[in-house]
């Protein structure tokens, strides 16, 4: 008998990758956004954000650490004893990760 399929993997594959984004990229971009450009130490950065590099920058910044957030949320919830709707949590989980990277995208191609 096969063993069951499951999208566990990739959810944790997104959730580790968002941990990884979210300690490493979340940091450096608020001192650069925050503190370099209002304190003068680098020029204005409006006109990078029409660069592709830099919105697939900003797309991996915002969207990992959103599933991050879905599994790290829907797992604390089942924690908590929700579990007979685990199927519900982790369709607003993890759905609405799916729907914070569609509209990520859509934003970030307007520009």
């Amino acid at each position: 008998m096969a063993p069951e399929k499951t999208m566990e993997p990739l959810w944790w594959g997104l959730f580790s990758a968002g941990g990884v984004v979210a300690a490493f990229l979340v940091p450096i971009h608020i001192i650069l956004v925050g503190f370099a450009v209002p304190l003068g130490w680098t020029t204005d950065t409006g006109a990078l954000y029409r660069i592709w590099w830099v919105k697939l920058y900003l797309f991996v910044l915002i969207v990992l650490p959103l599933y991050h957030w879905a599994h790290r949320f829907y797992f604390t919830l089942n924690d908590m004893g929700l579990k007979s709707i685990s199927k519900l949590l982790a369709v607003l989980c993890y759905g609405g990760a799916i729907v914070g990277t569609f509209v990520t995208a859509w934003i970030l191609l307007k520009i």
